[in-house]
């Protein structure tokens, strides 16, 4: 392996990749948050009929591997509607996000105590309500070390979108390999990449957690 290169250019060259698996990741994690709170909240809250499709949603979304999973709903919604494939594959990784998301919420609800929704509703506040002010605040506390994780995972799932042609690092690292018919320092680059950015993210998000902690806080 030439070092010189792997540092000089390889490495630099494979960082343009970066903003595009960022974005993407970036956005699959808010919309599929948005989602994820939402749908834990009517698997918790919800009429039992409700709870029982949610279920079934969640077990087959969370029951295949990720690249099927993918390339399913690419071509669905493609297919479907007329949309860039960088689009497309960002509302793919929402929805598989938004199925582990949604477990991570529903854990952080169900991890609060029921006394705190009943003495809220004892006391005239209408369920909505208590969800937003009392149960929210809480489960965005709980979920975090969670969450965290879900972030690492959806950075790792975004390399998937180099199977759709979209120009993240594994794709960089793809067309260096077919002019230099070199394929580990290629790999070796976009593993080292994606380890200092989960690594920095998760530096972060553990901070954040921490500041955000509550002594005693069970």
């Amino acid at each position: 392996m030439d070092i010189r290169r792997f540092f000089t250019y390889l490495i630099p060259y494979i960082i343009k990749g970066i903003p595009v698996t960022i974005s993407v990741s970036a956005l699959a994690l808010m919309m599929g948050a948005v989602i994820g709170i939402f749908l834990s909240m009517l698997r918790v809250y919800g009429r039992k009929s409700i709870q029982i499709i949610l279920t079934v949603y969640g077990t087959v979304f969370r029951s295949i591997p990720q690249t099927v999973l993918l390339l399913l709903l690419f071509f669905s919604i493609a297919g479907s509607i007329n949309i860039e494939p960088y689009w497309a594959a960002v509302f793919s990784l929402t929805i598989i996000s938004s199925s582990y998301q949604t477990e991570i919420f529903r854990g952080a609800f169900l991890s609060i105590d029921s006394g705190q929704m009943m003495a809220a509703r004892a006391i005239g506040m209408s369920r909505g309500k208590a969800i937003q002010v009392i149960m929210l605040p809480q489960v965005f506390r709980r979920a975090l070390p969670a969450w965290t994780n879900e972030v690492a995972v959806t950075i790792k799932a975004s390399a998937l979108v180099y199977i759709l042609g979209i120009p993240e690092m594994l794709r960089l690292a793809q067309y260096d390999i077919s002019r230099t018919k070199q394929p580990f320092p290629a790999y070796l680059a976009v593993g080292l990449l994606y380890f200092l950015l989960i690594y920095t993210t998760n530096r972060i998000l553990r901070m954040v957690e921490q500041k955000l902690r509550i002594e005693g806080m069970q």
